[in-house]
């Protein structure tokens, strides 16, 4: 493994949110597609739900119609195969689903507010991008804001022509702060889209394994788990990132300042 650059190597750290910097566990759009899909008749499994997170909800319903066990729970209980459609009348309920669970699991993962700034002092800009739409990113900005945490910038799905695991976000977020070349941006994210999504910018990319989709436990979950079991558990999770593409894999992003030699009491200049 190559040797972590230098923070002076870097202009733009780019956070992904549910389960990076907000919703420990990813919990938030699990909760909500699985609400979504029962209005159709259809119990969505937990696996099934977070196969594809990261992507936009649009791809990521189209993901899950797709798959057969899903497709065959569809038939057996609307009595056609679903077709495009059906995205449609999904989403019209999943977009406020989406929106109140993403509001409710709005509280900022231990350690990420420290994060932030310990970037910020060390001069670097701070963005941010998402699977959620503008609609349902309103309520998670404002209570992210009223906790210290207020980004550049927001890029969100249906902001670009296509979303993860494109790296189009990236783009459009470098272009409004411009920041370039894109080796100098570092991507966070928890879910294997998203880490693809940075490895295809050519950003530096780091996988987070504890606080996300992969592992998908709650704070209180997690805590309680004894140590051999968690790093039992987390194994998986750290190979399925850094076979998306992830440049290094760490827990939670309490753990990212020091990965770059940055600490709490970092002064800038």
């Amino acid at each position: 493994m190559k040797t972590t650059p230098s923070i002076s190597d870097f202009d733009l750290v780019i956070f992904d949110w549910a389960g990076t910097m907000v919703d420990f566990g990813c919990l938030a759009p699990v909760q909500a597609l699985k609400a979504a899909f029962d209005r159709q008749g259809v119990t969505l499994e937990d696996e099934a739900a977070r196969a594809d997170m990261g992507k936009a909800k649009d791809a990521h319903v189209r993901a899950l119609l797709d798959r057969s066990d899903v497709a065959s729970a569809w038939v057996a209980a609307r009595g056609a195969a679903p077709v495009e459609t059906d995205v449609a009348r999904i989403m019209a309920d999943l977009g406020p689903l989406m929106r109140d669970a993403a509001e409710a699991a709005a509280l900022l993962i231990p350690g990420a507010l420290d994060c932030v700034q310990a970037f910020q002092r060390a001069g670097l800009q701070v963005a941010s991008s998402t699977g959620y739409t503008r609609e349902m990113m309103g309520p998670v900005l404002t209570r992210a804001a009223a906790q210290g945490y207020n980004p550049e910038a927001v890029a969100c799905a249906g902001e670009t022509p296509e979303g993860r695991p494109s790296p189009l976000m990236i783009y459009k977020t470098c272009a409004d702060l411009g920041v370039w070349p894109l080796s100098r941006v570092i991507k966070v994210d928890d879910a294997e889209a998203g880490v693809a999504e940075g490895r295809a910018a050519g950003c530096f990319t780091i996988g987070l394994a504890a606080s996300g989709n992969g592992l998908g436990l709650s704070l209180e979950d997690y805590q309680a788990l004894p140590e051999p079991e968690r790093q039992q558990r987390l194994a998986p999770v750290r190979e399925a990132l850094l076979a998306a593409g992830a440049d290094r894999v760490i827990d939670t992003v309490a753990d990212l300042p020091a990965l770059f030699g940055l600490s709490g009491n970092l002064q800038s200049g």
